[in-house]
């Protein structure tokens, strides 16, 4: 009988997303084929620790378990020989239970989606679902990415970026460079976070204020963007050399715009799917998506996000985003089902791009 591929579903982790993670990982681990795969629980507590197997299951029942029950096992990548292993034993694990063929990263956010787990699994010489280390940092990257996809000739609203450090020494001349770029109103966001966190809408020099203090309390870094009025479309990028476009579909929130709320309380947002727009929008939607998806190099999969402007239909690239939400209910897997790939068959694709990645990354 053909060995089933060892999968480990790498989940929870240091960010803001952490119960997001969860979700997502306990939606995969239910429908993950068990006559094809044996999934190996990774998870990461809120304190940066990682637990394995049967403690990894604890993590997805209980997000607040520590290392101070009896049975918990911590683990770590071991770069030598090519895999994850206990660094205790007091859950009677052994190394051979946690050998992994391919590793699923479920972690939204900074330390999961940021280029960081990626480096980590490719010292390890581990195939991995998703994008590699340069298009996961750039694409969590909203100013990095936005520059990129200027360089490449991308339809975007205008942006600005600042520092910190730019701020506290001379808010006013801030203040005033954004507001001889852009015109009110304007959208406020950390470079570096996923899921709408710390995002805002300014509609004068006094909100911006208040907004530009709130997205510096999550990054270093902050991105102000025009607002548009504009409907909001998203697809799904599927592949590595030769990627697929799902249909389109439109979030229509009950907020003010898109926010963490939204994305996350069942009956704030609508999803329509497939997206009411023309067959001319929806090939320039599905060429901007694809060389967005090249631009950053992204591999595997992507959810990208645009803006149709209501006043004369141009179409906005928003952002990409590698690691989108990837519950059964979330818009990714979603899109793809209403393309014609169920979502036990979409998992499973997504671990043969993986495998077929590493296996084709040259000699070293």
């Amino acid at each position: 009988m053909k060995r089933k591929v060892r999968v480990g579903l790498i989940f929870g982790g240091r960010s803001g997303e952490h119960t997001v993670s969860l979700a997502s990982a306990n939606s995969v681990l239910r429908a993950l084929d068990p006559e094809r795969y044996e999934a190996v629980p990774i998870g990461i507590t809120r304190e940066g620790q990682w637990l394995i197997a049967e403690s990894g299951r604890d993590l997805l029942a209980n997000p607040e378990v520590t290392l101070e029950l009896p049975d918990t096992a911590e683990a770590m990548l071991d770069v030598t020989h090519h895999g994850i292993i206990p660094v205790n034993h007091r859950g009677g694990i052994d190394r051979h239970d946690t050998a992994v063929d391919v590793c699923f990263p479920l972690l939204h956010g900074p330390n999961g989606e940021d280029g960081t787990l990626q480096g980590l699994l490719e010292l390890a010489d581990l195939p991995y679902v998703g994008s590699g280390v340069f298009a996961s940092a750039a694409s969590m990257d909203k100013g990095q990415m936005k520059r990129l996809f200027r360089d490449a000739g991308l339809p975007q609203v205008p942006w600005v970026t600042l520092r910190g450090r730019e701020w506290e020494r001379d808010a006013d001349g801030v203040v005033a460079r954004i507001e001889a770029e852009l015109s009110y109103p304007v959208f406020v966001k950390p470079c570096n976070l996923g899921s709408s966190v710390g995002i805002t809408k300014a509609v004068d020099g006094e909100a911006l204020r208040a907004s530009i203090a709130v997205a510096l309390a999550h990054d270093r870094r902050v991105i102000v963007e025009q607002g548009v009025d504009a409907r909001e479309v998203e697809v799904g990028v599927l592949g590595n050399d030769e990627p697929l476009v799902s249909v389109p579909g439109e979030v229509i929130p009950h907020n003010e715009f898109y926010d963490y709320e939204s994305k996350y309380t069942d009956g704030l947002a609508d999803l329509i799917i497939p997206a009411r727009i023309s067959d001319e929008q929806r090939a320039t939607i599905n060429e901007i998506a694809v060389r967005a998806f090249e631009t950053v190099d992204a591999a595997g999969l992507a959810r990208v996000d645009f803006f149709i402007r209501r006043s004369d239909g141009a179409i906005l690239l928003n952002e990409i985003n590698t690691i989108p939400g990837f519950t059964q209910t979330s818009m990714y897997p979603k899109l793809w089902e209403a393309s014609g790939v169920p979502y036990p068959e979409l998992i499973g694709r997504l671990i043969q791009f993986a495998i077929d990645r590493h296996r084709d990354k040259p000699s070293r």
